[in-house]
Formats: C-alpha cells, structure tokens, sequence
C-alpha cells in the first residue's frame, strides 16, 4: 500500500488533524496509515474514518508525503530511536506538534529530514485553531506551504522564526485556559449578580466569542471596540475602571509571560 501521510501517535490532536484533512479531501483514507498503541484506540479510528492502523511505528514513518509526530514529548527518544534501527528509506515532511521539543533536537533525531516544528492549540479540536510553524533550513518552500495547508484545516496558521515558539506558546498555546478562566469568572459574576448559572454561563461563552468575531471581521483595535462601549458616566467603564484596578491587564500579560518561560524550562 501506498502512503502518502502518517501518523505517529492518535491521540485527540491527531484526531482533529485528521479528520480535517480527510473532509476536505486533502489526503484519502487509503493514503493514510496511523501508529496507535492502544488497541482499542486503533480500531476506532479505523472504524471511524476507513485509515489503516498499525502498532508499527516503522508503517507510518514509510510515508512519501508527510509524517506527524502526535506523540508525547517524553518518548521522543525511544521513537526515533525505533525507527531509525529499522533504516527507513523515505524521507516524508515531518511535522511534529510536540510541545517544546525544539527543531535541533528533532532534526538530530531525524537526521537529513525536512523538520517543521508545530504549536497548535486546543481550538483546532473544533476547527478554530491558531497554529505556529518554524520550519527547519532543509524544508523547502513548497513543504512550508504544504504544511501551512494541512494546518488552515484546523484553523490559522502563521510562519515564525523558532525562537518566537515559546511566546507562541505562552499566548495562543496556554491562552484558550485563560479564555476559559474569563468565561467561569463572567458567568459566577453574573451569577454573583443574580442570574440563573446556565443563563450566566450562555451570555458568556457568546459574548467573548462574539466580541472574537467582531474584532476579526471588522478590524478594530480592541481598544477602539471598548471605547464604543464605555459611554461617559456609564455602566461599562464602571466595570472597566475596577477592573483596571485590580491589575487585570497586567495579570493576564504577566500569564503569557509566565507560561513563555515554563515552556523555556520544559524544552531545556
């Protein structure tokens, strides 16, 4: 059999990528093979989405096209120490989303290879991830645009330099749990003012992913779309004003950097 893509390790991440990519037909189920550990995990995805699975790592590292790498930081070593045992012939784009596994450590395990190293975020689960790439000096231009396609499937892309991955990671990587600590904060302040909790939690998830939309389609600073909302003497630069003083902004940058270096420490 053929493949053209391969998947080490098939876990959710993988998943999502997956099936983006067989819905918008970018690769065929019987161009896919998928290396799963577990069993059980195997035979779901057969049975969901008709690719071949496999226990052998070595199947899915044949590709000719792409290789993912959706495996767990911690045994990045024992899998490349596999496959190159097994001396494999093919020389596939690969693409690994393993957080904070830089591109030399890759490239020396995975020596002579097209390496891009990814940071996709959780949103991609739903098709509305952001996902930074850093492609190592032997990608060639069409491998970068090929793996900027097959990440616009699970959302937007952008090209950074690799020392920017770890301020990737602390903004768009760490950020949905931020996100998600405003929403529970929205909701248990409307629930704090009164409101039943599912009312509470409804008006919240819609207006951050509202106001999301509003600031993408229209362009605005988001600066700008508060001033537009805080009418003079009023209810929002009420809000606004004990939110500033009880350090908001700088908690939430102090957040992004805090988990830039984490990220820092963790490649090392």
């Amino acid at each position: 059999m053929a493949v053209k893509f391969g998947m080490i390790g098939g876990g959710v991440m993988g998943e999502a990528l997956l099936s983006r990519l067989l819905k918008q037909g970018l690769y065929r189920p019987s161009d896919v093979v998928v290396s799963e550990p577990v069993a059980a995990r195997r035979d779901y995805l057969q049975q969901e989405y008709g690719v071949s699975v496999t226990a052998s790592n070595g199947d899915a590292a044949s590709a000719t096209d792409v290789l993912m790498l959706a495996i767990k930081p911690q045994i990045f070593d024992k899998v490349t120490a596999e496959l190159q045992s097994k001396g494999l012939m093919e020389r596939p784009l690969v693409l690994s989303i393993l957080a904070g596994v830089a591109l030399d450590k890759l490239s020396a395990g995975f020596e002579g290879y097209p390496v891009v190293r990814v940071m996709p975020n959780t949103p991609a689960i739903v098709g509305q991830g952001m996902t930074a790439i850093a492609p190592s000096d032997l990608v060639l231009p069409e491998q970068v645009e090929l793996a900027k396609q097959i990440f616009a499937a699970v959302g937007e892309v952008v090209e950074v330099p690799e020392y920017l991955m770890d301020a990737v990671t602390g903004l768009s990587g760490s950020g949905p749990a931020f996100v998600a600590l405003m929403i529970e904060a929205l909701a248990d302040g409307g629930v704090a003012s009164g409101l039943p909790r599912p009312i509470a939690q409804q008006l919240a998830l819609q207006t951050v992913k509202g106001t999301a939309e509003l600031l993408q389609d229209s362009g605005l600073h988001p600066a700008q779309l508060k001033d537009r909302v805080t009418s003079p003497g009023g209810t929002t630069i009420a809000g606004v004003a004990t939110l500033e003083a009880n350090g908001f902004r700088s908690a939430v940058i102090e957040a992004v950097k805090a988990a830039k270096q984490r990220s820092e420490e963790l490649g090392q």
